[in-house]
């Protein structure tokens, strides 16, 4: 019997699944921009490119194309700092967002910045965590990594694309806890960017496992240089193939990261309620669940007022948890 018990429901249980009629109206802005907090290949870029860019394209929502900015730095503080400081005001922009955000948000990471600097827009789908090694990894079961974390966790670095204490930080954390690992502070945690950069680190052999998002695994996982030894989600996630779910393996653990936008807090309120109506009208097209099972994105949404209270309690979720993994006092 394993000593620990951890269930993450916290993204979860906070808030029921809003749905409302996505019907859109009014005159479409032009020139519209996404900022992804982060480089090329990851979480936040995939949310840009696909769910903004892609479908409010093709689904008309927008006038014209959206461009696709990246700006890494700060695990998403450098994003957040230039909307807050530089483009308070600026109503063509949306910014990609997540569990990772509010996790930032939450451990102090992004400074003095909080919640009401921005404004949260809504959420269209669910990204289950997983871990994730190279082909030619020794480790063949969640179990064999964990106890190698137990006896020699040095030489066994773990990589994700947070900060130290961020969200991919905390899955591994959590996993690892409930190994019965008592020194957390001992493994051996290498933050990159983005989870693409992390991902190839492990491809190439010089890490002993990723701990990112599904989505961020597809493409490598399809090209065979990758194998899931776990996914942190309820039920196994199809995109993934025969990939076995924590719980399936003995650890009650369940992570997801929710797919977001956030505005800039000074945009007037109808441009809101058009970013508002933009992400709901995606989030409910059959074009976008088509993509979204794809890409290994579980079905989660919440708009508006709803998702902003859910973003609220998630950060207060996480500071607790963060101060019980002693990664804040």
């Amino acid at each position: 019997m394993r000593k620990y018990v951890v269930s993450f429901m916290i993204v979860l249980g906070l808030v029921g699944f809003v749905f409302i009629n996505p019907a859109f109206s009014g005159e479409k802005l032009s020139g519209t921009e996404c900022l992804a907090p982060a480089g090329a290949g990851g979480g936040w870029d995939f949310t840009c490119r696909v769910p903004a860019a892609q479908m409010m394209q093709k689904l008309d929502l927008i006038d014209g194309a959206m461009k696709v900015v990246n700006m890494s730095g700060s695990g998403g503080g450098k994003a957040f700092s230039h909307v807050v400081t530089t483009r308070n005001k600026d109503e063509k922009l949306i910014v990609a967002a997540s569990a990772a955000t509010a996790t930032r948000l939450a451990q102090k990471v992004y400074g003095n910045y909080k919640a009401d600097d921005v404004r949260w827009v809504g959420a269209l789908g669910m990204d289950y965590g997983v871990i994730v090694v190279g082909k030619k990894s020794p480790f063949k079961t969640l179990d064999d990594l964990m106890n190698k974390l137990k006896n020699d966790p040095k030489r066994a670095p773990i990589v994700g694309a947070s900060s130290r204490g961020g969200w991919d930080h905390l899955k591994a954390l959590i996993v690892a806890k409930e190994a019965g690992i008592k020194n957390l502070r001992s493994i051996n945690y290498i933050p990159f960017d983005n989870g693409g950069k992390a991902l190839l680190e492990v491809v190439a052999g010089r890490a002993a496992a990723f701990t990112g998002d599904s989505s961020e695994i597809i493409g490598q996982l399809q090209a065979g240089e990758v194998k899931v030894l776990a996914v942190l989600s309820d039920k196994r996630i199809p995109a993934l193939g025969d990939a076995k779910t924590a719980k399936e393996q003995g650890y009650n653990v369940v992570g997801g990261n929710w797919r977001a936008f956030y505005a800039p807090a000074g945009i007037s309120d109808a441009a809101y309620d058009y970013w508002v109506s933009a992400v709901k009208a995606v989030a409910m097209s059959p074009e976008w669940s088509e993509l979204r099972v794809k890409n290994g994105l579980a079905e989660f949404t919440s708009f508006g007022k709803e998702f902003d209270g859910f973003v609220r309690k998630q950060i207060a979720n996480v500071a607790e948890l963060s101060k019980e993994l002693g990664i804040i006092k």
